[in-house]
């Protein structure tokens, strides 16, 4: 079978059940958005060579990632049954990986950070940064389709897990973080009278 099927040289690309929708549509941004970050997590688990500690964890992000763009690419009224696994203990995943690599850490996550540090820190603030990014598209396709809860609340997660793996990698390699601004509530605490 070939690669190309000359179906999208007008601009349409088909979604899963077979209806086509233009290619800057929503669904189709977001689905984009999630594939850039899969593609810099990828590019991180290259950089970080096979015995990493973080290949195992990193995997599975990836596996999930094709699972729920698999789910995001069903429009809720197609009949064709997703079978693809939801990975519905995504966000708990991530916050118990989250506060493993807090506890190991030599100082506490107080600040907003320039991304940076070494080239391992700035590939996780990519990944974050397009996680981001994706949650803001997803958003807007919640506002026109159903979306399992389990996926916006993965994709949140996941964001503040490659914050706190640029953090990790620094602080393993001993870089110091130039930092910017203390976090917003962390000010508004240190504002109140003693």
């Amino acid at each position: 079978m070939k690669i190309y099927t000359k179906k999208g040289d007008k601009g349409t690309t088909g979604l899963f059940g077979g209806s086509r929708v233009s290619k800057d549509d929503v669904r189709i941004e977001c689905i984009g958005t999630l594939d850039e970050a899969n593609s810099t997590i990828g590019m991180l688990r290259v950089k970080l060579g096979n015995g990493h500690e973080w290949q195992p964890n990193l995997h599975k992000i990836q596996k999930d990632l094709m699972d729920m763009m698999s789910h995001l690419a069903r429009p809720s009224d197609a009949k064709k049954e997703n079978k693809n696994p939801m990975p519905v203990d995504g966000a708990v995943f991530c916050e118990e990986w989250i506060d493993a690599l807090e506890a190991a850490m030599t100082s506490p996550s107080d600040y907003f950070l320039l991304p940076g540090g070494n080239e391992v820190s700035a590939l996780c603030h990519m990944a974050r940064t397009q996680m981001r990014r994706g949650e803001r598209r997803l958003v807007s396709l919640t506002k026109t389709d159903e979306v399992h809860e389990a996926i916006p609340a993965y994709i949140n997660r996941l964001s503040d897990l490659f914050f706190t793996l640029a953090r990790a990698e620094m602080d393993k390699a001993g870089v110091a973080e130039e930092k910017w601004q203390l976090f917003l509530y962390k000010r508004f605490k240190s504002a109140e009278p003693s």
